[in-house]
């Protein structure tokens, strides 16, 4: 899996597949013995024929928002090491995979630059003052979580307001989906 940290499980990537007739397979299911729980798995490496698994024969990027490359690979079986297939070159599919984030990151509404200046000298002296002074770090942690509480509440309040932006554009100016935007603003409000 490929992620951010910015946009966590909502931008999950992973090296998708197509089988020859250009569809994409749904999870591969392994019954392990008796019991309640049956294995499941969308890694590209078990479209390999084994176990009545489909064949892959292309692979492509993949996103956990829908999102999926156009660029195809192709796989041919008899050169991946079916033991190590973690050793197979998926860069292709992830660098489109980036570009993807790097696409959804550009939508979103942007932090001013000095903002960010500060957030980047922030993190640094923070990071440092865990080795130097930890209880001086989990005191200053505290103070900007107190700040980060009331800034995110009463922001909440005001995309919220009559007028404010629709859920939908909310979700693309924070780069997630339009129900991932109205859960998190909504547990900011419940904050207050």
């Amino acid at each position: 899996m490929w992620e951010t940290e910015e946009f966590g499980s909502e931008h999950e990537g992973r090296p998708g597949v197509l089988l020859a007739d250009g569809t994409e397979p749904g999870p591969v299911y392994f019954d392990i013995g008796s019991g309640a729980n049956v294995h499941k798995s969308t890694d590209w490496w078990v479209y390999d024929g084994t176990l009545r698994a489909p064949v892959a024969t292309e692979m492509r990027g993949a996103c956990s928002c829908g999102w999926r490359g156009t660029t195809r690979y192709p796989l041919d079986w008899q050169k991946i090491d079916r033991r190590r297939p973690y050793l197979f070159d998926t860069g292709g599919s992830e660098n489109d995979w980036d570009t993807h984030i790097a696409e959804v990151r550009a939508r979103t509404v942007p932090v001013p630059p000095d903002l960010t200046a500060l957030i980047d000298q922030l993190r640094e002296r923070l990071i440092g003052l865990v080795d130097e002074e930890p209880l001086a770090a989990v005191r200053a942690a505290a103070t900007l979580e107190r700040l980060t509480e009331q800034a995110t509440t009463e922001a909440a309040f005001n995309i919220d307001a009559p007028g404010g932006p629709s859920w939908d554009e909310v979700g693309r100016a924070l780069g997630i989906s339009a129900r991932t935007a109205r859960t998190r603003l909504t547990r900011y409000a419940l904050r207050y």
